[in-house]
């Protein structure tokens, strides 16, 4: 027999199978002896009371074994043979639809501007120990894009748009946790993407596909208001090439010499609304405390604590943005004279810190202008400024209760950033529309969250890459772009999703409606 129960327990119960087959014989009359297996179908924390629970959706095989797998893998084709389709850029968007097109018996031709995901470590590493961006290679571009060393979070909310369980066993068919089939916020981890990343490139390659790394579009090839093809340049070799298909467009939020080129080709695209803040960094075992309820914080069977927050501060909303429990602060620029700073954690989420970006809303019309760059613009001057208080790409800093008070702060508390921390007064030279707004949204957060407005936090600017600062303007039905046919503006880049889940969702709708484009004009 298998039976499929609703179960509220405590965090002990809900991390041993045998104490879980205890409690349904006392909760549910199940003999504890016949109970073969139980397998968690969904599972998230409740630690709205001072007693948490966990919430769980199980199946129990009552005297018989499991047998259906936890689910069913791909069968992808050889498409060596098959049309080809240009998707640029190899980071969720682009993955996912290249994965599709297989599917749809399409060959995806994939154009990387960055190294692959194993060679990106070492620019990494010179981000920290050199204080230098490579401007083609970093947390931003190249294989896996940003999510690929910035933690791998997999929560959306978008789940009207697409199967968003299918996204999570494409991952898992490719090397990620099942867990992530059961969580409420399913998360890979910083440390383990990687290997999946690579594995689902090695699909698109087995399956005759090409991958091409450290080739940078430089142009689209028009015909007629038809786009049927690439323009590229091999940065290894330094020639140019050409590509001929229909273009998937998947650049990323920060491939700005992409917007500045469809500009120029007056390609229709418009500015869009984006988030700006700093990365807020505690204490992870405080962070524990307050969510948990409990001065012992976590205890030895809770992970890592989150949090979301959320107010309205004069017109405009204060959120924290990509919370990284148990993770790190990193330096995210992709030029140089600029400072970014993102988050991550690791699989484990066994570090001494918590960070989450706290963002305020910027709406197009709050900045000045008539451009559709005019948000990237702004984000430009914010993140060159924010250079100039530091220190090549040691960030500028301020305790989080001295930022509130207004107040300089005479030193600084142990951080998770690797390049390092300088003191500078925030509250002065960030712009007072997001200074202002994040002092009351703090203040705001402190009286809710008893502890959490401390000087033990501290907050390292700048956040910027939020989202997209462009959108490029597509038909609502067939995902083309407004007037150039054969091309399918795809992702977070594009202006249509917010995460790897959502840009996945959506390079496999770019690559179903390209194949619905390719059926249709042969």
């Amino acid at each position: 027999m298998v039976r499929e129960l609703q179960l509220r327990v405590s965090p002990n119960v809900a991390a041993s199978q045998e104490m879980l087959a205890q409690f349904l014989e006392k909760e549910h009359g199940i003999d504890a002896s016949s109970v073969n297996h139980i397998r968690i179908l969904r599972r998230s924390i409740d630690a709205r009371q001072r007693t948490v629970f966990v919430n769980l959706l199980v199946r129990v095989y009552i005297n018989e074994p499991p047998t259906e797998d936890l689910f069913v893998p791909i069968t992808y084709q050889d498409v060596s043979e098959k049309p080809c389709v240009i998707v640029v850029g190899e980071g969720p968007g682009g993955l996912f639809a290249a994965l599709r097109l297989i599917e749809l018996g399409l060959r995806p031709v994939v154009l990387e501007r960055g190294k692959n995901v194993s060679e990106r470590k070492r620019d990494l590493a010179a981000i920290t120990r050199q204080q230098t961006v490579d401007p083609e290679s970093n947390y931003c571009f190249g294989e896996g894009g940003a999510g690929a060393y910035s933690d791998g979070k997999l929560y959306t909310r978008s789940k009207k748009r697409g199967n968003v369980e299918k996204i999570l066993r494409v991952f898992c068919q490719h090397g990620a946790s099942a867990n992530i089939l059961a969580d409420a916020h399913p998360h890979i981890g910083t440390d383990k993407l990687p290997k999946v990343i690579a594995n689902m490139r090695d699909t698109i390659l087995r399956c005759g596909g090409e991958v091409h790394h450290q080739t940078k579009m430089t142009g689209l090839v028009v015909h007629e208001d038809q786009v049927v093809g690439v323009e590229a340049i091999k940065l290894t070799e330094g020639n140019t090439c050409v590509f001929h298909g229909p273009v998937i467009l998947a650049t990323g939020h920060s491939a700005r010499d992409v917007y500045n080129y469809l500009q120029a080709s007056h390609i229709e695209i418009e500015p869009k609304g984006l988030a700006v803040g700093v990365r807020l960094e505690h204490p992870a075992h405080l962070i524990d405390q307050i969510q948990y309820h409990s001065r012992e914080g976590r205890g030895k069977y809770l992970p890592a604590a989150e949090y979301s927050m959320v107010t309205q501060v004069d017109g405009r909303g204060v959120y924290s943005f990509c919370m990284c429990p148990g993770g790190f602060v990193i330096p995210a620029a992709t030029g140089p004279e600029q400072i970014v700073v993102n988050g991550m954690s690791p699989s484990n989420r066994g570090t001494k810190w918590s960070n989450s970006g706290m963002v305020v809303e910027i709406r197009t019309d709050d900045v000045e202008g008539e451009s559709p760059l005019k948000m990237m613009r702004f984000q430009e001057v914010l993140e060159k400024n924010c250079w100039r208080q530091g220190q090549q790409q040691v960030a500028p800093a301020q305790r989080m209760a001295d930022f509130v008070a207004g107040r300089n702060s005479r030193d600084l508390p142990p951080t998770s950033y690797a390049p390092g921390l300088v003191g500078s007064p925030l509250h002065e030279w960030m712009p007072g529309s997001i200074a202002s707004r994040l002092r009351k949204g703090f203040a705001f957060f402190g009286q809710h969250h008893h502890g959490f407005l401390t000087n033990e936090a501290v907050l390292i600017a700048i956040e910027t890459r939020t989202s997209a600062p462009v959108r490029i303007l597509r038909d609502n039905i067939s995902l083309q772009h407004i007037r150039l046919k054969g091309l399918f503006p795809c992702g977070e880049g594009a202006g249509y999703a917010g995460g790897i889940v959502s840009a996945g969702v959506d390079g496999e709708r770019c690559a179903e409606r390209c194949a619905e484009y390719l059926a249709a004009i042969h």
